[in-house]
């Protein structure tokens, strides 16, 4: 699966905290992240990841664009929802493209702990009946 890696600046902490702790789980799957968060979790868990710009220099919608032509399973996005970000239309763009294209996302830590366990169990096998033409997204409507 294809698992995008992103959190805000006071997040990131978190995010390779949590990337370390699940490696075992993320080690069998293609990672993509934003810019610093790339970095962070790569030094944090030494997996590969593919890292887009940082979020408000187009990160967000790099990986938005992934999720809108079906190359994205999962999102992991660990928000800082009590700071202002200047990229905001670009935050609520990549979770409205999650949610019409059936991505499991989550925007915080139990969130993600869950989908990390669902995954590591095979329950996002779903995503795996996704073929990618473009009728892709309306299996599951």
């Amino acid at each position: 699966m294809k698992i995008a890696l992103i959190a805000h600046d006071k997040e990131k902490p978190q995010m390779a905290r949590f990337a370390a702790a699940y490696r075992e789980v993320l080690r069998g799957h293609e990672l993509f992240a934003t810019g610093h968060t790339g970095q962070v979790v790569a030094t944090a868990t030494q997996l590969p990841v593919t890292c887009f710009n940082s979020g408000p220099l187009g990160g967000d919608q790099e990986i938005g664009a992934l999720i809108a032509q079906n190359q994205m399973d999962l999102v992991l996005f660990f928000r800082d929802p009590l700071t202002a970000q200047p990229h905001e239309p670009d935050v609520n763009a990549l979770i409205r493209l999650a949610d019409v294209y059936k991505v499991p996302l989550a925007t915080n830590l139990g969130t993600a702990e869950v989908l990390l366990r669902g995954l590591a169990t095979g329950l996002l096998a779903f995503r795996e009946l996704v073929t990618g033409d473009e009728k892709r997204h309306e299996q599951y409507e």
